[in-house]
C-alpha cells in the first residue's frame, strides 16, 4: 500500500466566546487531512492548534501539514513509525499537525485490519464520563451557568480558573454552593497563577472538595511543583508541564504531580500519548484524556485512544460541548448524557460533510 495524495482543510468552526487563563476562543483554529493511498483507503486526521499553549497556528499547521504530505507521499502508510520519525528528522516541535497525520496513519492501519480504532490500539469497550468545563467569566455568571449544568444532568464540571486568586477562591464557593456537595468539581489554572497564589489559593479552596488541579503554574516552574504539590491539600495534575513519555518520567520521579493530563496536539498524536500513559501507569499514577477544540472527528479518536489504555481514567472530552456553533461531522462518536459512545466500524469512522469543506481553504499534495 502506497500514499497517493493528501488533502489538507483549514477547518474553522464558529463557538461562542471561551475564556481561560491565557486566551479567548470565537473559533476553532483547526486542520483536517484525509489521506490517501492505491488500496482506496483514507485516513481521516484533525488537529486544533492553541498558540499560547502549544505555539502553533492555524496557519502554521497548514504550511507545515503539507510539508509532511510531500514527505510521506508514495511511502507505506503502514511504517507508522517510520513516517513520523521522518517528520521529526524535518522538523523539530510542531506536534499539533503531526499529530493529524499520527491520527490519519493509525485510520487507515484500523480500516486495513477491519478493526474499530480502539481495537487495533488492543482496547475493550469502556464507559467515558466527560466533564464539562466552565470558561472564566463572573463569580455569579459561572456559578449561574454550573446550575444549568447540573439541571441538565452534568455530573462533573470542570472549572477554568488562573485570573486572580481571591476572585477564583469566589468563584469556587458560588459554584460550590450552586451545585451542592455531590457534583464532582475540578479546577484547571492553565498556568495562570505565579507560586505564590498557587499556592494561596490551593491551600484555601482546600475546604471546597475539589478533586485535583490542572496546571497551577507555568511549566516555567515545575522545579517548584514537588514542594507545591507537598502544601496543597489539592492532588495537582501537569498538563501543559508534560508534552513527552521524558516529561512525564521527569515530573513522577521528581514527586511533582498526582495525575498527568494527556493532549494529542502536544504529543504528536496517539503513539506517543500512548508513551506517556505507559511510563504513567508503571509508576502507578493515573492520566487524563484532554483536548483543544476539536471536532467530534478529533474528540471520536481520542476517545479511542481512551479506551485502549487502563492508565487513562479521567475524561476531559467536552471539546465539541464548548460552544461550537457548527457540527460538519458525518459519523463519529456521540454524546449519551455526557457518556463519549464510538461505534464499532473500521477505523475512526469519522468524516468531515463536503458541503462543509467547499467554503474551507484547501490544498491537495
Amino acid at each position: 500500500m502506497r500514499i497517493t495524495h493528501t488533502e489538507l482543510f483549514k477547518l474553522t468552526i464558529k463557538m461562542e466566546p471561551f475564556v481561560i487563563a491565557t486566551e479567548v476562543s470565537y473559533y476553532t483554529q483547526n486542520v483536517f487531512i484525509r489521506m490517501h493511498t492505491d488500496a482506496g483507503i483514507t485516513g481521516m486526521g484533525e488537529c486544533s492548534a492553541f498558540p499560547m499553549l502549544v505555539g502553533e497556528t492555524q496557519e502554521t499547521c497548514f504550511v507545515v501539514g503539507q510539508d509532511l504530505a510531500r514527505i510521506a507521499k508514495g511511502k507505506d502508510p503502514l511504517a507508522i513509525e517510520e513516517r513520523l520519525q521522518e517528520f521529526d528528522a524535518y522538523i523539530a516541535y510542531n506536534t499539533t499537525i503531526k499529530s493529524a497525520f499520527d491520527m490519519a496513519l493509525l485510520d487507515i492501519a484500523a480500516k486495513q485490519a477491519n478493526l474499530p480504532l480502539y481495537k487495533y490500539l488492543g482496547g475493550t469497550r469502556k464507559s467515558l464520563q466527560t466533564d464539562l468545563t466552565i470558561g472564566i467569566d463572573t463569580p455569579e455568571g459561572m456559578a449561574a451557568t454550573a446550575r444549568k449544568f447540573v439541571a441538565d444532568g452534568v455530573k462533573i464540571i470542570k472549572v477554568k480558573l488562573g485570573k486572580d486568586g481571591p476572585e477564583d477562591v469566589e468563584r469556587i464557593r458560588l459554584i460550590r454552593e450552586a451545585v451542592g456537595p455531590d457534583i464532582q468539581l475540578r479546577i484547571d489554572a492553565n498556568q495562570g497563577w505565579d507560586p505564590d497564589t498557587a499556592r494561596e489559593t490551593l491551600q484555601t479552596l482546600g475546604g471546597y472538595s475539589i478533586q485535583y488541579c490542572e496546571q497551577p503554574m507555568s511549566y516555567k516552574y515545575d522545579h517548584l511543583l514537588p514542594t507545591l504539590r507537598k502544601e496543597s491539600p489539592i492532588p495537582i495534575m501537569a498538563d501543559e508541564s508534560v508534552n513527552d513519555h521524558l516529561d512525564a518520567i521527569r515530573l513522577i520521579e521528581a514527586g511533582a504531580v498526582d495525575y498527568l493530563n494527556i493532549k494529542l496536539a502536544k504529543s504528536g498524536g496517539i503513539l506517543e500519548a500512548r508513551r506517556i500513559a505507559d511510563e504513567a501507569g508503571k509508576r502507578g499514577v493515573a492520566c487524563q484524556l484532554g483536548g483543544m477544540v476539536e471536532s467530534r472527528l478529533g474528540l471520536t479518536a481520542k476517545a479511542h485512544f481512551a479506551m485502549a489504555h487502563d492508565a487513562i481514567q479521567f475524561y476531559d472530552l467536552d471539546t465539541c460541548l464548548l460552544g461550537q456553533l457548527e457540527d460538519p461531522v458525518i459519523g463519529g462518536a456521540r454524546y449519551e448524557n455526557y457518556f463519549v459512545v464510538v461505534s464499532e466500524e473500521p477505523g475512526i469512522a469519522a468524516d468531515i460533510d463536503p458541503v462543509f469543506l467547499r467554503n474551507c481553504t484547501s490544498i491537495t499534495i
